[in-house]
């Protein structure tokens, strides 16, 4: 997949695409529904599979002191794009000039002298441009070729939304999430130093602070753990959150991966979530913490079959 952040020179070969235009946050199975017609209308016409996306996810800058809400920061979310057969990512900066184009120069200078795509697909909802004005109707007003799609409906006639996915995160449900995701939900980032309270207690862990990725429910999960150059998978029992014992200032993940001995610093780590086991606790003293320590390990170990893949 060939990723490209500026509209400037641009290659022949970046023009003239199919191109769906969203902001795709968790590729979920709705957004992978919309793909999928793209990619059919590519492979119909003979053209490029694209997407046109914008970072950071607008929210972030209408609303910046929102608690983190990314269900896939940029990395992920264009490596699952790339797993959705997309050929070519516009990932275009999106800051307060850009924000503050109306939809006509949006589509002058973004899609006809920019893209030059030969279709488009949006979701029926899908507004751009200042004060959100444009709409399907002012794409087609422009000449350009425009395909809508509808929402997505699952379980219960419910519509399938990156919101309903954020709350079963928040609620530590990650089972619904996977299941309306359709693909395992991961937090990944880069080991750091910590205080060495877990190798104090006899349980070493491997700190990722969480950035701007969602913070799911603050507990214990059984996770698996993928470390940066190996294929393997490794069992780890994972403290989401701030540990209340000792009050660190922002949640970050602490991953104690089971049977493991190793330096991970700097390393970039992939952690799935598999279950909650309990949440965030204070405890009466130390012993008791490790004693709750052991047992969330034996659970983890229990709960964590082989992985498959």
């Amino acid at each position: 997949m060939d990723i490209f952040t500026s509209l400037d020179d641009l290659p022949d070969r970046a023009h003239g695409a199919v191109i769906a235009i969203g902001n795709f946050d968790g590729l979920h199975r709705g957004h992978q529904a919309l793909l999928q017609t793209v990619k059919g209308k590519a492979d119909e016409l003979g053209k490029p599979f694209g997407v046109l996306t914008f970072e950071p996810h607008p929210r972030a800058l209408f609303r910046p002191d929102d608690p983190p809400f990314r269900i896939t920061p940029p990395s992920l979310k264009a490596e699952r794009l790339a797993a959705c057969g997309v050929d070519m990512l516009y990932s275009l900066p999106f800051d307060w000039d850009f924000a503050s184009q109306s939809a006509q120069k949006f589509i002058e200078n973004v899609l006809i002298n920019g893209l030059r795509p030969v279709h488009i697909v949006i979701g029926e909802d899908f507004c751009f441009g200042q004060l959100r004005k444009g709409n399907a109707d002012t794409l087609r007003a422009a000449g350009l070729s425009v395909t809508t799609i509808g929402k997505v409906v699952c379980d219960h006639d419910q519509i399938l939304s990156s919101s309903r996915i954020r709350a079963a995160l928040r609620r530590g449900d990650i089972e619904e999430a996977n299941a309306l995701l359709g693909w395992e939900w991961e937090m990944r980032g880069t080991v750091v130093h910590g205080d060495k309270r877990g190798r104090e207690l006899g349980y070493p862990t491997a700190n990722v602070p969480l950035k701007d990725t969602l913070h799911p429910a603050y507990g214990v999960y059984a996770t698996w753990v993928q470390v940066e150059g190996e294929t393997v998978w490794h069992k780890a029992a994972t403290n989401i959150g701030i540990r209340p014992m000792f009050k660190i200032p922002t949640g970050q993940i602490e991953a104690h991966i089971l049977d493991f001995d190793g330096d991970l610093y700097g390393k970039i780590l992939r952690v799935f979530p598999v279950k909650r086991l309990r949440g965030e606790a204070k405890f009466d003293s130390l012993d008791a913490l490790i004693a709750q320590i052991d047992a969330d390990c034996d659970e983890a170990r229990t709960l964590l079959k082989d992985r498959p893949g």
